[in-house]
């Protein structure tokens, strides 16, 4: 599978859901930890359950592919799905701003989508 492929696929799915501010980032080739981060948000706890609902869901049922990992909860304001090249992140804003992905990500990445 082309991990390029799944995380649009994975943007398609968030954006479709209503997520928030949806940013990819390549972080080829010089990190090991994955190719691709996806960082959205949520409006509340609900939203953040159903956008991790249909991103596994749907990636399961296209790619016969289950995240390595789920980390987090919707309660807590931050839910961690990994892929292994692809890796999701999903904040309610006020996590997503304490935490702020994008600034310690964005120098060694480039930043292929936006969408807000």
């Amino acid at each position: 599978m082309n991990a390029l492929r799944l995380a649009h696929e994975i943007v398609d799915l968030v954006e479709e859901r209503k997520a928030e501010d949806i940013l990819l980032l390549d972080l080829r080739p010089d990190q090991i930890i994955a190719d691709f981060f996806i960082i959205c948000s949520g409006d509340n706890e609900r939203h953040l359950r159903a956008l991790t609902e249909t991103v596994r869901l749907q990636v399961k049922e296209q790619y016969e592919k289950l995240p390595f990992t789920n980390e987090g909860s919707a309660d807590n304001g931050w839910i961690v799905m990994d892929y292994g090249d692809v890796v999701v992140h999903f904040f309610a804003p006020e996590k997503r701003a304490y935490y702020a992905l994008e600034e310690l990500w964005d120098a060694a990445s480039k930043v292929m989508l936006r969408i807000q």
